[in-house]
């Protein structure tokens, strides 16, 4: 078993503040992706798990020891990095047993465990090559392989994938769900992707500016987002956002009147609201694309906006249309293909009991509703 806890955990570099009181769990076994925009402080928050670099207060504990103190080569984690850090002088068979021979592991073992590995990540028939002789996602593959014979407590991932191509990153991703659900051990994993967090990880840390915004499965995440950040980074594409003003409500339901907007289609009754907030307050309406659709042209209910931009993707596509004032794009989602082209106007029915509702103070955004699945 190998448990993590990492309690008020702070990191300035000089009079710069980097992470602010981070407190995150990670259980035995579980994978948990760190996402967030370039500059949050992932890649920092992984460097001082992994010992790397040292944390300025609060506590890391591993196993339930305090290891602030302990050197990165003795927490006993083995880490990935993006660029591969391969010895390039040396065969796969070397790069992957550098790190057993340095603890003076017997030969013996050292020949099982790269066997194992190797067969594991099909890299049986290449451990005599050089890095320069292998593609990106072989490099990566040895760069695991490299971690996984140290049979570490919990692996960390640093942007493994980021400079493989869009088709080798599906690949290897499905071979990093498998490889955890073979070892069973714990993983760490930063990325920038958030569709990566969303299909590999049990759990998301959602960071920004060094804070944490919310942490949860991702699909408490992308149907219970906690504030317009996190509804915003989780999902692809991201969600739409649209001012409105409050103009009416009761009975747990709240009226909207979409700024910018004409007519009966600008009123928007949002139901089953936990806070309902007050007449004349500034809202932002949150929807996804998947939840939006185009209605029948006469549809009385239904906002009607000029079409900027199609993506036909051929069994789906994305219209793009633009905001009353310019403030802004409203994207659609839709299956199959589409007649729509850039210059019509397209209704489109909002789903009312599919939006999300955040109020916005002082510059920074709170919820005041959430989605039900």
């Amino acid at each position: 078993m190998s448990t993590l806890s990492l309690a008020h955990l702070e990191k300035r570099f000089g009079d710069t503040h980097v992470l602010h009181d981070i407190n995150v769990d990670v259980a035995d076994g579980e994978f948990v992706a760190l996402v967030g925009p370039s500059g949050c402080g992932k890649s920092t928050l992984l460097r001082i798990i992994s010992g790397l670099e040292p944390a300025t207060s609060g506590d890391i504990v591993l196993d339930g020891k305090r290891v602030n103190d302990v050197s990165a080569a003795d927490r006993g984690l083995s880490m990935v990095f993006q660029s591969y850090a391969l010895y390039p002088h040396m065969t796969v068979y070397q790069n992957m047993a550098f790190g057993l021979e340095n603890v003076r592991t017997p030969k013996a073992e050292i020949e099982s465990k790269i066997g194992a590995a190797a067969k594991m990540l099909q890299l049986d028939q290449l451990l005599q090559r050089r890095p320069t002789q292998l593609s990106g996602g072989q490099r990566q593959r040895v760069a695991i392989g490299r971690a996984i014979v140290r049979n570490p407590k919990l692996f960390l991932f640093d942007e493994p994938l980021s400079n493989l191509d869009a088709e080798l990153r599906v690949q290897m991703r499905a071979e990093i769900i498998a490889l955890h659900q073979r070892l069973s051990t714990g993983m760490i994993y930063v990325t920038h992707d958030q569709v990566e967090a969303m299909t590999m990880a049990d759990r998301i840390v959602v960071l920004r500016a060094g804070r944490v915004e919310q942490t949860g499965t991702p699909l408490e995440l992308y149907n219970r987002p906690q504030n317009r950040f996190v509804a915003g980074f989780i999902g692809s594409p991201r969600m739409n956002f649209v001012d409105a003003t409050v103009t009416g409500g009761g009975d747990g339901n709240v009226v909207l009147t979409l700024n910018g907007f004409e007519g009966d289609s600008a009123r928007v009754t949002v139901p089953r609201v936990a806070e309902a907030p007050g007449f004349g307050t500034a809202i932002t309406l949150g929807v996804r694309p998947e939840h939006l659709r185009i209605a029948d042209a006469g549809a009385a209910d239904a906002i009607r906006l000029p079409v900027a931009q199609v993506e036909q993707l051929g069994g789906h596509g994305f219209v793009h249309c633009t905001l009353p004032g310019g403030k802004g794009t409203m994207v659609v989602q839709f299956d199959g293909q589409t007649a729509a082209r850039p210059g019509d106007v397209v209704a489109l029915a909002l789903p009312a009991d599919r939006c999300h509702l955040f109020r916005t103070s002082d510059g920074e955004t709170t919820i005041a509703r959430q989605y039900e699945a």
